[in-house]
């Protein structure tokens, strides 16, 4: 399982105190069935914890995610600060999933070389 990160989802992460171990986490709960919710598309919302903090009140995660394969962190925001997706930015997901998922391995390596992903390890 390989898991990624848009260059917009990075910045705002860091500026969250979101770290890649919070987001490998949540996938790993993903892995084992915990997927949040379902938005359809291979897009799901996932609560993912703040540091120190739980994640009933922390952060939500747009990921579009296929189970043992892949997974991209593509959108994040704040509870406090919004509380749900508008049907126009849900059919972008959708779509940025399928671009994403259809991804070959060579697509993958220019898109990492080209910084357009990121890749999400333990050590980040």
């Amino acid at each position: 399982m390989r898991v990624y990160k848009t260059r917009w989802f990075n910045r705002w992460a860091k500026k969250a105190g979101l770290s890649d171990r919070a987001l490998l986490a949540a996938v790993d709960e993903m892995e084992r069935g915990l997927v949040g919710d379902a938005l359809g598309g291979f897009v799901f919302k996932k609560r993912v914890a703040f540091p120190g903090g739980g994640k009933r009140g922390g952060s939500r995660a747009l990921i579009v995610y296929k189970k043992a394969d892949r997974a991209f962190f593509v959108f994040g925001f704040r509870k406090s600060r919004r509380s749900t997706i508008v049907p126009h930015e849900l059919h972008d997901m959708r779509l940025l999933a399928r671009h994403y998922l259809s991804y070959t391995p060579e697509e993958l390596d220019a898109a990492l070389a080209a910084r357009e992903l990121i890749e999400v390890s333990q050590d980040g």
